[in-house]
């Protein structure tokens, strides 16, 4: 059972093995300069065997109220109903990849983790090494029936609050996941003020990075990027190098920003 990662070579032994119908593979590219009109189109261009689709924000969000973020969390129940359609319960492997980055196969990854199914991975190098390496890709859209999927336990999130009343614990370590520049504030795209949480500590989802010793012995670990997706990508290595308990900050800077809630600047 994988938990974390799959290979290529891993996942190509699954793909179209007769009567195997405990794999789920679910296509989660995503762009987020195009929200609407690449993900799905990409998928129906050409896709791994056997994938079917899930779009971040219509499937893997709750809806935006202004002030909950860009990509809100959604309750457990409605996560249960999202993965239910998507045909995943208890007996189920689920290996999501997107383009590359492993960003959004992350959110998909880490939001069936967090209510219980471990059974769980992220595609390595994701559809763009599948494809390099010039392995099957379909445009045959997948037939296939929903199920119910029972959540056990709820996600291990942590709120604006409860942050702001941590932030002068030592033992909490709290993890940006954003691009340095960004974490820094020399720029700012898409949110109303430049910076990060007082005392965080930058991780760059980007650097694929390998959590130090002093990081996976900290009391509390929390971890939060610009909307709560790329975000996962930390989250992924943290839980792949035996550390389990960390905590998503959803509503992340998208929503930090807006509260009116303490910023810094500079390296940190």
């Amino acid at each position: 059972m994988f938990t974390t990662l799959i290979s290529t070579r891993e996942l190509g032994a699954r793909v179209g093995v007769p009567g195997d119908a405990s794999l789920v593979i679910v296509d989660v590219r995503h762009d987020l300069a195009q929200p609407e009109a690449w993900g799905e189109s990409a998928y129906r261009v050409g896709h791994v065997p056997g994938a079917r689709f899930a779009h971040i924000d219509r499937d893997l969000s709750a809806p935006k109220t202004g002030r909950n973020g860009r990509h809100p969390l959604p309750d457990a129940d409605a996560c249960a109903r999202a993965f239910g359609r998507l045909g995943i319960d208890a007996t189920k492997e689920v290996v999501a990849y997107d383009q590359g980055s492993g960003m959004y196969a992350a959110r998909l990854w880490w939001m069936l983790r967090s209510l219980g199914h471990e059974a769980a991975a992220v595609l390595d190098g994701g559809f763009a090494a599948w494809t390099r390496e010039g392995r099957p890709v379909t445009t045959e859209i997948p037939e296939f029936r929903g199920t119910r999927f029972v959540a056990r336990g709820v996600p291990a999130t942590i709120d604006a609050p409860a942050i702001a009343a941590n932030l002068a614990t030592p033992s909490f370590v709290l993890l940006d996941a954003r691009a340095r520049e960004r974490y820094r504030g020399d720029v700012e795209p898409l949110d109303p003020v430049a910076g990060h949480i007082p005392g965080a500590v930058n991780m760059p989802y980007a650097d694929d990075a390998t959590p130090s010793p002093e990081l996976l012995a900290a009391d509390e670990i929390v971890v939060y990027c610009g909307s709560g997706v790329t975000a996962c990508v930390p989250l992924l290595a943290i839980y792949a190098a035996g550390r389990t308990d960390v905590r998503l900050y959803p509503g992340s800077w998208s929503e930090w920003s807006r509260r009116g809630l303490p910023a810094e600047t500079g390296p940190g």
